[in-house]
């Protein structure tokens, strides 16, 4: 079962997610330019900060910056299959795909550390509390998993908070 959810959600989800993000950048920024089908230096470089300020947007953690110019002519050149100094639609997505991997990644250990120890943090904050006058009596009557639930959400507001501030 876990296997089917995973590929339902999982790494096919992502895919598409990004591939979304990959083709609006590309399209808007064809949008803007005439005639020809590939994306030049100038286009790409542009394409690049679109793409990192939805990600900055759209994922929660810390601000990520994008590469800088000489990074992105270096990817490029890597990224270029046919070779002729601009990036297809298809070369497109593979560079963003490439540059924005460690972003994923740290967003993923992120969220992967918040929903993990928020709930054991609560629990064992729901056990400090049992000798605290008036508090304890309260707290111990809420069902463990409603107050892990609630001490979770709370960490992630601060987490947010604190991030925008």
């Amino acid at each position: 079962m876990g296997q089917i959810l995973d590929k339902i959600q999982g790494k096919e989800w992502k895919e598409r997610q990004i591939r979304k993000i990959t083709d609006k950048a590309f399209d808007r920024v064809k949008n803007d330019s005439a005639g020809r089908a590939n994306l030049t230096f100038e286009e790409l470089y542009i394409a690049v900060l679109l793409v990192f300020n939805d990600l900055n947007k759209r994922l929660p953690g810390p601000h990520f910056d994008p590469p800088t110019k000489e990074q992105v002519k270096s990817l490029m050149q890597e990224s270029d299959i046919n070779l002729d100094g601009e990036l297809d639609r298809e070369e497109f997505a593979k560079f963003i795909r490439r540059i924005t991997k460690d972003t994923f990644i740290t967003v993923t250990q992120g969220l992967i550390i918040t929903l993990a120890v928020a709930p054991t943090v609560a629990l064992l904050t729901k056990r400090t509390t049992e000798n605290v006058p008036g508090v304890g009596k309260v707290v111990q009557k809420i069902p463990n998993s409603l107050y892990a639930s609630l001490v979770t959400l709370v960490i992630v507001a601060f987490q947010q908070g604190a991030e925008r501030a």
